[in-house]
């Protein structure tokens, strides 16, 4: 039977590296490679057949959103399997949305890491038991909320852009902001929200009724 292969995406190159070599020893399975930008693994994807993306959502400047829309996009078989520090439902939920199949702690053991990686190719789905409940609440919580009626006309625009999983560089560069800016807007509409992230506040926007590329802001004049 063919090896598994898969394609490690984290900012931390040490942890990257690290799991990389652990897996490559595993029977059973082949590392393309290991990355820590979305554009590096884009480029890889495009190159080599990839079974796995095992990816990190907080990527430092990067959104690992962008990525798992990029590859159920671009790569309808490929599987995508978040590794992340986060216990967030939020989060979790945020990652399901954009095509993620499964979700892992970088704390799982190994044999529950193989057997998820093995188990996503079957068609099956991991989530861990304690953010089950949660994640059920937060996919299932009706839309319309007036949350986003406390946003300003500008963090309304960047919180479009977040949901379009755009990262930091290109909002400023659509909005004609400094990234000072844009991180100004990001962290008072992370506090009315009220969300702990961006990737939170992707998922409270979802559920408010945003859509990516819904109405997404057009190139509006400098401020």
């Amino acid at each position: 039977m063919d090896p598994i292969r898969v394609l490690v995406v984290d900012d931390q190159p040490l942890f990257a590296e690290a799991l990389a070599v652990w897996l490559a020893r595993q029977p059973g399975f082949e590392v393309v490679g290991a990355v820590q930008t979305v554009a590096a693994a884009r480029e890889l994807l495009a190159g080599a057949h990839v079974d796995v993306q095992l990816v990190d959502l907080d990527l430092g400047a990067d959104s690992g959103v962008e990525l798992l829309d990029h590859a159920r996009d671009r790569y309808p078989l490929l599987r995508s399997v978040i590794l992340s520090a986060s216990r967030s439902p939020e989060a979790v939920a945020t990652a399901v949305r954009h095509g993620a199949v499964s979700w892992l702690s970088k704390t799982a053991d190994g044999d529950t890491l193989l057997q998820v990686l093995r188990g996503v190719l079957r068609d099956e789905s991991w989530i861990p038991p304690e953010l089950l409940a949660g994640l059920l609440r937060t996919l299932t919580e009706p839309a319309g909320s007036p949350v986003l009626d406390r946003l300003t006309v500008r963090e309304r625009q960047v919180l479009q852009c977040l949901v379009d999983g755009m990262t930091r560089a290109q909002i400023a560069e659509l909005l004609f902001m400094s990234p000072n800016t844009v991180r100004t807007h990001t962290q008072n509409l992370l506090g009315k929200l009220p969300a702990h992230s961006a990737l939170e506040a992707v998922s409270v926007a979802l559920r408010c009724g945003m859509r990516p590329n819904d109405v997404g802001p057009r190139r509006a004049s400098a401020e």
